[in-house]
């Protein structure tokens, strides 16, 4: 039985896949081992977002071959789909599968062992099918996450993953109310719908459906369940949507809505779909409309054009939302897009000095945010792991806190439990279970 290798870089949407090939290399046969020690073969799940995140795959082919420098590496994923030849390059790689063939890895490791590598990265734009089944089983969480879309139509002037992963594809909604109904039957309590560009979901579909639609089957479905969405594009959060928590409490009070900047011109060369104005009221809307609500704001900095005009126009739209989070990344050239012809260039040192800005902010916002909630009761999932500096139990809130507890027997992990949250201590809520 040979073991294998497997580990991911990215985004929720690639963990998914990591799961359901996971599923794939057991029912082949092969035995699951921990990336970090021996094995067989390494399988690298990669993500090509930024400069950092290719280097990163870089590093962890050399650290597979320094465990076994005879194992076979396949390298798979975002990188790999946009790259191939860059990764068959790097000295050890066997095999490198674009996002198209996942589902061959474990073939790839039934047959010898190629003399040279071998490249098996297809059009993804000719992909018209939902990519892969989710994983029937998930292992180690108390959350399921479900990728229910894939693939994206926007082109963002500075975004790589419609090279990575192709046009919106949707998972068929048969398909989805069953994996609802499987993570159910297998006890998760709170289910995680993700995808490349989820409010699209269902465009493709014939007949044509939505995330509405499907959201409003789960929720009457599932009423003992909580569901929490993935980022969503603002112009994609209509009323039907906001009207949702009105009709079903187990709708997470949480959206995660991508700013990337609050000045017009640079949201203009970013080929974004809003302006500032509309993303500013959107936000007003939704805070006024839903209670408790936890807002996460992505934000890229350094963009080019983006000069110290446009960035403190951003820094004080920032200031003045209610969100409870902020996700700031600094701009990195990816090979393909649109803004790599853009003029003037950031500089590195001055991108990274306005990440350091913001993510001061998000620091505060964070805070902030969490301390509304002092002397409330929240609604909480305890975990299964408990809190590395603490050793206390901890859980999530419905609105996306983390929640250190004062005591959780073992007999609570996966329920829900009412804390009252008495204190912030390192940053972090801690309360007493009811």
């Amino acid at each position: 039985m040979l073991k294998v290798g497997l580990t991911t870089l990215g985004c929720k949407v690639n963990q998914c896949d990591s799961a359901a090939l996971a599923e794939d290399l057991q029912s082949a046969g092969f035995s699951l081992t921990p990336f970090n020690t021996f094995a067989d073969a390494y399988v690298i799940n990669t993500c090509t977002v930024t400069a950092f995140a290719d280097f990163q795959a870089r590093q962890l082919i050399r650290r597979a071959l320094k465990k076994n420098p005879l194992a076979r590496v396949i390298v798979t994923g975002c990188y790999a789909q946009t790259q191939p030849r860059t990764l068959a390059a790097l000295e050890g790689v066997s095999f490198v599968a674009g996002n198209d063939r996942k589902h061959k890895i474990a073939d790839l490791l039934g047959r010898p062992a190629p003399d040279s590598p071998q490249i098996l990265v297809g059009d993804i734009f000719l992909q018209t099918r939902f990519p892969s089944a989710p994983a029937s089983k998930l292992t180690g969480r108390t959350r399921a996450f479900f990728k229910i879309q894939d693939g994206c139509d926007a082109c963002c002037s500075y975004c790589i993953v419609p090279f990575a992963r192709g046009r919106s594809r949707s998972l068929p909604l048969p398909d989805v109310l069953d994996g609802a109904r499987n993570f159910v039957n297998q006890g998760f309590r709170e289910i995680v719908l993700t995808g490349i560009h989820l409010g699209d979901y269902g465009r493709d579909l014939k007949p044509e459906t939505s995330l509405i639609c499907a959201l409003e089957s789960l929720l009457s479905g599932h009423p003992e369940t909580r569901f929490r969405l993935s980022s969503i594009e603002p112009n994609e959060i209509s009323d039907e949507l906001l009207a949702l928590p009105g009709h079903y409490r187990n709708l997470c009070p949480h959206l995660h809505i991508p700013l990337q900047s609050g000045d017009d011109g640079v949201l203009k060369r970013m080929k974004r779909r809003y302006d500032a104005d509309f993303y500013s009221d959107l936000l007003d809307r939704v805070s006024r409309t839903w209670d408790d609500v936890a807002i996460g704001i992505d934000v890229l900095v350094g963009f080019p054009g983006e000069g110290e005009k446009e960035f403190r126009r951003t820094a004080e739209l920032l200031e003045k939302l209610p969100a409870a989070y902020l996700h700031v990344f600094p701009y990195s050239e990816r090979p393909g897009t649109a803004s790599v012809e853009l003029q003037p260039k950031v500089p590195a040192t001055i991108r990274k000095e306005r990440a350091a800005v913001l993510r001061a902010l998000g620091a505060k916002k964070r805070e902030a945010f969490a301390r509304r909630f002092l002397g409330k009761n929240l609604p909480v999932l305890v975990e299964q792991a408990r809190d590395k500096n603490t050793g206390l139990a901890r859980g999530l809130s419905h609105n996306y806190l983390p929640v250190l507890l004062d005591k959780s027997p073992a007999s609570l992990v996966n329920k829900f439990v009412n804390v009252r949250i008495e204190q912030i201590r390192d940053g972090k809520l801690t309360g007493r279970v009811l």
